[in-house]
């Protein structure tokens, strides 16, 4: 698949630059990816097309305040964002860089502590290592704030609302520097509404990294390289997701890094060649690891029935994901159809449900 393949012209004011007012309230577009067929709905209108005995998976990551600010010893001002953690040591993206230096250091604003650089990477990335040692749960929650994405330009840092908002209701585990926002539609009332239905449900968690939006930079989608992001599957819910696709009932993923933890998982037991769907049960079990799947048509499923996505970013990953789940041409009439029907857009903005 060609990059130029995930174009699409939208009007700059159709990006949500705020939530709805109630999470349920978001409009939900309904594709059939058999028949092609749009329906036009509310988010609160989800239950009419699941079914008892189907599966919610549910990505329980949790956001963290991964931006922060520091100020190097000439005054310059960088801006960081937090990837990940390991022994001890942060990486990071940081900018501008260009003049950082090896040996470096940083005074972190909103705290007594500093970050000092040990290390370069490609894209911009950055080894630092906190003084005092920290944890970076703890330090982030001092200077860190909400890592809104780039495309939600405000004039002031992100407030309490966005702390709140650009989280899940049922967000357990903290790891994620971006939100999996097709769940940010979900209230405890919906949820409870669907159990009720018999909608079963499987947590999973994948902390949602560069994977999911780092920027296509090559023409060929077979030659971009995919962060790894860290994903795990309890046994309760791998037991849940086994039992459920053996029988009548349907996966239905909520959101794109949910459906990149099950196709991991049928990918891991395959690799040999694509999975078949249905997955054979022998797929699905209980482990962690890192994910570097990349979705993009053609791919043949082997978990997902349903998906429920938000609108994705031109060039994106996550477009080349739900355009091999719903077929190329549906997806670009869809996103045809939500423009001219003024949809609301990307993180903030309105849904998609494919069945």
């Amino acid at each position: 698949m060609q990059i130029t393949e995930l174009d699409y012209d939208l009007p700059p004011e159709l990006i949500a630059q705020r939530p709805a007012e109630t999470r349920s309230a978001s409009r939900l577009l309904v594709l059939n990816r058999t028949t092609g067929a749009l329906s036009h709905r509310h988010f609160n209108d989800v239950a009419e097309y699941v079914r008892a005995g189907d599966c919610l998976v549910l990505n329980d990551t949790r956001v963290i305040p991964a931006r922060f600010f520091c100020r190097r010893a000439t005054g310059g001002r960088i801006e960081g964002l937090f990837l990940r953690e390991q022994d001890g040591l942060w990486r990071t993206l940081l900018k501008p860089s260009a003049r950082l230096k090896i040996g470096e250091r940083l005074s972190c604003e909103g705290a007594a502590a500093e970050l000092v650089i040990s290390a370069r990477h490609e894209r911009g990335e950055w080894t630092v290592q906190p003084e005092p040692p920290c944890t970076a749960i703890e330090l982030l929650g001092r200077i860190g704030q909400t890592p809104l994405p780039p495309y939600i330009r405000r004039t002031a840092p992100p407030d309490a609302a966005d702390a709140e908002r650009y989280q899940t209701v049922y967000a357990r585990r903290a790891g994620a520097v971006a939100a999996p926002t097709a769940g940010l539609h979900f209230t405890p009332e919906v949820l409870h509404r669907l159990a009720a239905a018999g909608i079963r449900r499987a947590d999973v968690t994948l902390h949602v990294g560069l994977g999911t939006f780092a920027a296509v930079e090559v023409s060929d989608l077979a030659r971009h390289p995919l962060h790894a992001e860290w994903f795990e599957v309890t046994e309760l819910a791998a037991r849940t997701i086994r039992e459920v696709s053996q029988g009548p009932g349907r996966i239905v993923a909520v959101g794109t890094t949910s459906t990149r933890v099950l196709e991991s998982l049928v990918a891991r037991a395959n690799v040999a060649g694509q999975p078949p769907h249905p997955a054979p049960a022998g797929a699905i079990t209980a482990q962690s690891g890192w994910a570097d799947l990349f979705i993009y048509p053609p791919y043949q499923f082997g978990l997902v029935d349903v998906l429920l996505t938000n609108f994705h970013l031109p060039r994106s990953t996550l477009l080349a994901l739900v355009m091999a789940f719903a077929g190329v041409n549906n997806i670009r009439r869809a996103y045809r159809a939500a423009i001219e029907q003024r949809y609301r857009f990307y993180s903030y903005g309105d849904a998609m449900l494919i069945v």
